[in-house]
């Protein structure tokens, strides 16, 4: 026995435990200590905490001798001696009355909680420190997730939007439960038995802007005061307050819907959803097609999915663009294909039903194959495009040896410095003059091996012998059957290549080498910018049409390096991006890999559409913020952050799980 009693294992379901316990200690300790021992003795109830009167205290102390209390209590007057002050109430205490009252609150609860001042109230231009804090409400608490978007009013009818940045439950009473009897009563409590009254939840909010009227039009500001204590927090529901508060444009380019940890954020709207479109006017400067776009994603996640249904809605016939001379111009998208799965945005997808179609209507979701669909296929010695999972029309071309006059890197087989290039260079001048366009890749190996041009060019100090034996060897690098095949030439096809609410599919997974399939994709590349950036272009039909350029698998073709010719590319596609709003050439580049994409071309990229990706350098080169970076190696197909400074706030998106035209086998 000690202080506290004694804690000896005993049997609960024993009955003469109980009464021992009930009706011995518990009656002497009751009568000792100067209250009613009948009442507590006899009912297993604790003595009233009002006072006892006179008749009372002295029937307690004649009692204590523990004999004579049944007579004495019999002897009295039941309406005079009553303990529980109700007349004909007895010692069962299922027979106690109590007076009811109206209690009933006033008003009705609106919201999950109030802010909290208990650890400090604070906004400041300081993230760190500011302190805004909510309570959480018993029965809210199941609502709320990292991420949700809630609203604060002020008095004023202004309100603050913020979000939910951190969770914590705190002990509403000092207590210590980090002990084993604390321990092992929750360890025997079923998982659905929690009081969540005993804890206080605490919401971490992160204020982003204060929405405000301005003549009936709701507009945003960033934050510059303080919500005031107790003030309501309530789910922000309203999607205009939500597209406003994270400056979300109302029409644009369909990206997908708002969501937080993968779950769609719901409004009371029809549709209930939220989607995010990409500014596609001129009102606030240039349409962010031509501020180039990059889909970032592994393998798996979707980014093939994701990128047909972005490349659909710039096909739409309701998008057009104004360019320099007033025409309102359709644009034209030409896709490098290294996985030959584009070409199906020609036809349908027979996954789709009707339910699916109409609910894409009802939200301006462009969707259905797009007929005017190519696909402008590479011919090269020795292999065969198959084509058979698509219906769109197929057209082969071929690269005109002519194209390394003025693109030199085309016919370097592997690198070269500085001197070898420019020695290919004046090899490439020489032959042309002499064989003129008409000239071939073969007639220019057989120009290599004339004993006298080497001797020539080494004894005027233009051409080392060694430098030129070290242009031929890589001149000859090159994959054979690639130029000047059996189809019609690429220069000669601008308008098959590029056609106003034409797609153009370039693809390249039947080519036989990795080589082979970077000298298509550059040549055709080339050809676009160089006519696009021109100011006295070969083809005006590529200068006067928007053009957004696809390219799949980006980083084995913009990849940074070394060699001449990689920096002669990466200095074209640089220039591309620099000028592309002047010129509507818009990039759109998809990659597993975005961290080997050059840094100068890199850099241009306004818009990045980033799914699921599992390497650490790869998620940490896209370069969003670090709340949603944290959460893209867990994000599920489909699922993306959308970082595009000159379009919104950083947000997460839920795609469209149904592709708006014909996807896989």
């Amino acid at each position: 026995m000690t202080d506290l009693g004694d804690f000896s294992d005993f049997d609960g379901d024993d009955p003469d435990s109980s009464s021992d316990a009930g009706g011995g200690e518990q009656a002497g300790s009751t009568a000792g200590n100067g209250r009613s021992a009948g009442s507590t003795a006899g009912n297993g109830r604790s003595a009233r905490s009002d006072p006892v009167s006179e008749t009372e205290s002295a029937t307690a102390a004649s009692s204590a001798d523990g004999d004579g209390v049944d007579a004495d209590r019999d002897d009295r007057d039941d309406s005079s001696t009553d303990v529980t002050g109700g007349a004909g109430a007895t010692d069962d205490g299922d027979d106690l009355q109590f007076d009811d009252y109206d209690a009933d609150p006033v008003g009705d609860e609106r919201g999950l909680g109030a802010i909290a001042v208990s650890q400090g109230l604070r906004v400041s231009e300081d993230s760190d420190r500011t302190a805004l804090r909510a309570f959480v409400t018993a029965g809210n608490r199941e609502r709320v997730r990292l991420g949700k978007y809630l609203v604060v009013p002020y008095p004023d009818d202004e309100l603050l939007f913020c979000r939910i940045v951190g969770l914590e439950y705190a002990q509403e009473f000092q207590a210590d439960d980090a002990t084993e009897i604390h321990a092992r009563r929750a360890m025997r409590r079923p998982a659905d038995e929690f009081e969540e009254r005993d804890f206080k939840f605490m919401a971490e909010l992160e204020p982003i802007a204060v929405l405000f009227s301005d003549d009936g039009d709701l507009k945003r500001r960033m934050v510059d005061r303080v919500p005031k204590p107790q003030a309501t927090v309530g789910e922000a529901t309203d999607a205009t307050q939500i597209k406003t508060g994270l400056k979300i444009p109302e029409a644009g380019v369909f990206l997908g819907h708002l969501s937080v940890g993968g779950e769609k954020v719901r409004t009371a709207a029809r549709p209930p959803t939220i989607d995010y479109r990409l500014k596609d006017d001129y009102t606030d400067g240039d349409p962010l097609v031509f501020r180039h776009t990059l889909v970032a994603g592994g393998t798996g996640s979707g980014k093939t999915h994701a990128s047909k249904n972005i490349l659909r809605q710039y096909l739409s016939e309701e998008r057009s663009y104004e360019m320099d001379d007033g025409r309102e111009v359709q644009t034209a998208v030409v896709q490098f294909d290294p996985q030959d799965e584009y070409a199906q945005m020609h036809d349908d997808n027979p996954d789709m039903d009707d339910e699916t179609a109409r609910r894409y209507e009802r939200e301006g979701v462009a969707h259905g194959g797009h007929d005017d669909t190519v696909a402008l296929v590479p011919k090269m010695a020795g292999s065969s495009y198959p084509g058979a999972n698509h219906r769109a029309e197929q057209l082969e071309f071929t690269v005109p040896f002519s194209m390394a006059r003025d693109l030199p890197w085309l016919v370097a087989g592997s690198s070269l410095n500085d001197n070898q290039y420019s020695a290919l260079t004046e090899l490439l001048n020489r032959f042309f003059r002499d064989y003129g366009d008409a000239g071939t890749y073969k007639q220019f190996l057989q120009y290599l091996d004339d004993p006298a041009l080497k001797e020539e060019l080494h004894e005027s100090g233009r051409v080392h012998e060694a430098t030129f034996d070290a242009v031929k060897r890589r001149v000859r690098g090159v994959p054979s059957g690639v130029f000047d095949q059996d189809a019609r030439p690429i220069t000669e096809l601008d308008h098959q290549l590029v056609r106003p609410g034409g797609l153009t599919v370039v693809p390249t997974y039947h080519l036989s080498s990795s080589r082979a399939k970077e000298l298509f994709v550059l040549a055709v590349s080339a050809l676009l910018i160089d006519d696009k950036l021109s100011n006295d272009p070969s083809s005006d039909r590529i200068k006067e049409t928007p053009v957004v350029l696809g390219m799949d698998e980006a980083h084995n073709f913009l990849t940074d390096a070394d060699s001449v010719q990689a920096q002669k590319v990466i200095q074209k596609f640089t220039e591309a991006a620099k000028q592309g709003r002047k010129e509507r050439l818009g990039l759109f580049l998809i990659t597993q890999d975005p961290q080997d994409i050059a840094d100068p071309v890199f850099k241009q990229v306004n818009t990045k559409v980033v799914l699921n990706l599992g390497d650490e350098d790869a998620i940490k080169s896209v370069n969003i913020p670090p709340n949603l970076e944290d959460k893209v190696p867990y994000m599920e197909k489909g699922q993306m952050v959308v970082y595009s400074p000159d379009n919104s706030d950083p947000v997460e998106l839920t795609g469209l799980s149904t592709c708006v035209t014909r996807h896989g086998d």
